[in-house]
């Protein structure tokens, strides 16, 4: 066992000389094994040792029994060690969830490398539960060496080599009541599948662990390729191959805030991708909307639509709303372009967004707005955020478009009008 611990680590790179390396102990074979294995190499490798022990508090007097044969033990050795304690109930995942999370969080606050006495078995284990849950590559590749500053050295380590390495050693430890159990649907596993297994091949925990571990890599590999641009092409993602399109799409709904995509979410999204209506849309958990700008797919913001907004004769109005700035004075040129234009208004003007109906004449005819937000290919998630001006008698000019032909001034004494975008 030894042997294949220290020839993990080294292959892994998991301890450096000068670590400080906090084993988690429970007092099970494992983690005894583990402790004690690191004792025996920690002048090999260079690394200074403690232990630390986190007392759940769920089996009464067991539990203090297991934290004072942590304590005896590590005295015996001289090894420092730490304890953390707190008392755990049921969280929505469950029980044994939400002990494994009150440990980590413990095991995680401690300065320096937290050491997991995680088997070979173990590995295999996760690995049945990942597919009997339904998982991808990622579930397939199992537990990891390396999580944060949380290092497992004994990945290719069996359960058999932990029992052989205690009895060589004469080394005591403790047995958890839980652990006999079926309870826990990885308990069930491992007393009644695991067993069948390994009737079939002896070498199935080690071989599966193995086989996580270049699944893994497999995995990074994968994971590096689908770099997630920004920003993200639909005619770019169509070309891409699934299995990479997957990653940048699971990439992209994390980074825009879908902290946990699932398979429904990634098909969704696809969805929006293949979708033949370039302002498709998707809502997906924590009320995010994801939406496509013809090319591009982008996160909405949940704004209304601006409301009305009454102009003066002359001066600068800010309209952080539309997220514009506007600028009303006395012409002195004629000059109409898709931002200034020049009018002579009838009545009072109004600043607004595009209602049912609206239409603008430029050079070419006249047209609907809606035909012409098509023809822009602005999406429909942008149309009420278009400016429209407009006074008593109609629609005098439209951002982005123009004035309208019919509403050119002709001479002057004029208006003109600026609209200045900003974000």
């Amino acid at each position: 066992m030894l042997n294949k611990l220290l020839s993990f680590t080294r292959q892994q790179d998991l301890i450096h000389p000068g670590d400080h390396i906090i084993c988690a102990v429970s007092g099970g074979a494992d983690s005894v094994a583990l402790l004690f294995s690191l004792y025996l190499l920690k002048e090999k490798l260079g690394f200074r040792l403690s232990a630390a022990h986190f007392n759940h508090n769920l089996r009464g007097e067991e539990s203090n029994r297991d934290e004072q044969f942590v304590r005896d033990f590590c005295d015996r050795y001289d090894i420092p060690l730490l304890v953390g304690s707190s008392t755990v109930t049921s969280s929505k995942k469950g029980l044994e969830a939400a002990a494994r999370d009150a440990r980590y969080s413990y095991l995680r606050s401690l300065p320096g490398k937290i050491a997991t006495a995680h088997t070979a078995d173990d590995n295999a284990e996760t690995v049945l539960l990942h597919l009997i849950r339904g998982t991808g590559l990622k579930g397939l590749g199992g537990i990891t060496p390396i999580s944060g500053n949380v290092i497992r050295p004994m990945l290719s380590v069996t359960r058999q080599d932990v029992e052989n390495f205690l009895q060589d050693w004469s080394l005591p430890h403790i047995e958890d009541s839980s652990n006999h159990t079926d309870a826990f649907l990885r308990n069930r596993l491992r007393h009644h599948v695991m067993p069948l297994l390994a009737a079939e091949n002896p070498q199935f925990a080690e071989n599966t662990s193995a086989m996580a571990l270049r699944l893994r890599l497999d995995e990074a590999c994968l994971n590096q390729a689908a770099e997630t641009p920004s920003p993200i092409s639909v005619s770019t993602l169509r070309g891409q191959h699934p299995a990479i399109r997957s990653r940048i799409l699971e990439n992209f709904l994390k980074q825009n805030g879908v902290r946990e995509p699932e398979a429904s979410h990634l098909s969704l999204l696809e969805s929006l991708v293949y979708s033949d209506n370039p302002s498709a849309a998707g809502h997906f958990p924590g009320n995010i909307t994801i939406a496509r700008r013809y090319d591009t797919l982008v996160r909405l913001d949940n704004q209304n639509t601006p409301e009305d907004v009454l102009l003066p004769s002359c001066g600068t109005v800010e309209l952080p709303q539309w997220g514009i700035r506007i600028t009303l004075s006395p012409a002195q040129t004629v000059i109409n372009t898709d931002d200034t234009f020049t009018i002579c208004p009838q009545g009072q003007l109004r600043l607004r967004s595009r209602r049912s109906g609206d239409e603008l004449q430029l050079p070419g005819g006249t047209k609907s707005l809606k035909k012409r937000f098509i023809d822009r290919k602005i999406p429909a998630s942008e149309r009420d955020f278009v400016p429209i001006i407009e006074d008593d008698a109609s629609i005098v000019a439209v951002y982005g478009f123009g004035t309208d032909l019919r509403r050119v001034a002709q001479q002057l004494p004029a208006l003109q009008i600026h609209i200045e975008k900003y974000t």
